[in-house]
């Protein structure tokens, strides 16, 4: 083993960044080298979908620039690359053509938006995902020039789940002009019973967001004819039932898929849940961990704060040589929807029935199994003050 020994997180989002800070809080010798395929801001992702309506821009939602992350950790930053190859056995990964050797590597690539649909090369511009601080500032910067040509900045949300709900309603509460779009017949629809969903619809409706759920994109094009005129055009997003939308931009909100194919070419165990770990966050190769929206423990991927939060503190603990396993309690995902606020713990096993109690908007659904036992819960309105409650009462993430 090399002296002092040189551990590599790939990935500096809030899984990476979280790590490196728990580590470092228990060594502070071994060299720590952070590489990052964007501008490697320290920023809360979360705060993403709440900025619109707050008027804030990338460089406000930076929590620290990378020069000062450097610092603060004692580590090196390498920004804007992309690691290319790793090779397990000699324990080398590569960035292009310059090999970095590592005696611990930490995968912490995050996930990648879903595209499931074709979109013309002349709007590709204009067709965006919110999946990072460099994705939302290039967001801010596309809604701007399209005002600068006279447009009205409407915003198609394709989408209306976790990130379609939020971003409808921060974008509408600062102004914008939004339609969402989704073939669900009411939001949230893998979190919430329909009953709880028509809220949070009738909700986004009330704030000004136009629906068309129920309703499958087919293609999305420039909307003029003329090729000359097609890169400054609207964005047209055509509907499997002929509707046609007109746009300054696109949001995509179609899911995300667990980034795997670095970790699949270096032969670890991965599929469509994830790079596949233990609950000490090893891989299926000595040397090699993961965490974060990459990860699959034990088939269960939880695309959210607490869970990942957890799971950076275990893993440097491990990294330290203090074994530790990790236990993912029943943590609810809280939705950034002011308009209407949304708790849900989606259950992990077949519901047989879901009890609704409560009125207006301020209802409470227990997901029950066939022996009636509470498996999962959403709750809507001044209901989720009952989260914690509940919360004690659920199975846990991991079993």
């Amino acid at each position: 083993m090399r002296d002092p020994r040189t551990l590599v997180i790939i990935g500096t989002g809030m899984a990476g960044i979280g790590l490196a800070r728990a580590l470092r809080a228990r060594d502070k010798d071994s060299r720590l080298i952070l590489i990052s395929q964007d501008s490697g801001h320290d920023y809360a992702k979360p705060m993403l979908s709440t900025a619109f309506a707050k008027k804030m821009s990338g460089t406000d939602l930076s929590r620290q620039a990378p020069v000062a992350l450097v610092d603060e950790l004692n580590a090196e930053l390498r920004t804007h690359q992309r690691v290319t190859a790793i090779d397990g056995d000699t324990r080398q990964l590569w960035l292009g053509e310059e090999c970095l050797a590592y005696d611990e590597l930490v995968l912490a690539l995050g996930a990648a938006p879903r595209r499931p649909f074709p979109v013309a090369a002349e709007v590709a511009s204009r067709v965006q995902s919110i999946n990072d601080l460099d994705d939302y500032a290039a967001f801010c910067a596309t809604l701007a020039k399209a005002r600068e040509r006279g447009e009205d900045g409407h915003v198609v949300i394709v989408g209306a789940g976790l990130v379609g709900c939020e971003y409808a309603n921060d974008l509408t509460a600062a102004g914008h002009r939004v339609t969402l779009v989704a073939p669900e017949e009411t939001p949230l629809d893998g979190l919430l019973p329909q009953a709880l969903g028509q809220r949070l619809g009738a909700a986004l409706d009330g704030l000004g967001v136009t629906r068309r759920q129920g309703e499958m994109v087919e293609t999305i094009a420039a909307s003029s004819g003329e090729e000359a005129e097609r890169q400054a055009a609207p964005v047209e997003v055509r509907l499997q039932s002929g509707r046609r939308l007109t746009g300054s931009v696109v949001l995509l909100a179609t899911g995300l898929a667990p980034r795997i194919r670095l970790a699949q070419a270096a032969g670890l165990s991965a599929g469509g849940d994830g790079i596949r770990v233990d609950r000490h966050l090893a891989t299926s190769q000595a040397h090699i961990w993961a965490l974060g929206d990459c990860a699959s423990v034990e088939g269960v991927n939880a695309m959210y704060v607490q869970p990942l939060q957890m799971a950076a503190r275990t893993l440097a603990a491990n990294l330290c040589g203090e074994p530790s396993v990790l236990d993912w309690k029943a943590w609810p995902v809280l939705v950034k929807t002011p308009v209407l606020p949304v708790v849900a713990y989606p259950p992990r096993s077949a519901v047989a029935r879901w009890e609704i109690t409560g009125e207006g908007d301020d209802l409470e659904a227990r997901a029950l199994d066939m022996n009636e036992r509470l498996i999962g819960y959403a709750l809507t309105g001044a209901a989720v003050r009952r989260k914690v409650e509940l919360a004690r009462q659920a199975p846990p993430l991991l079993g």
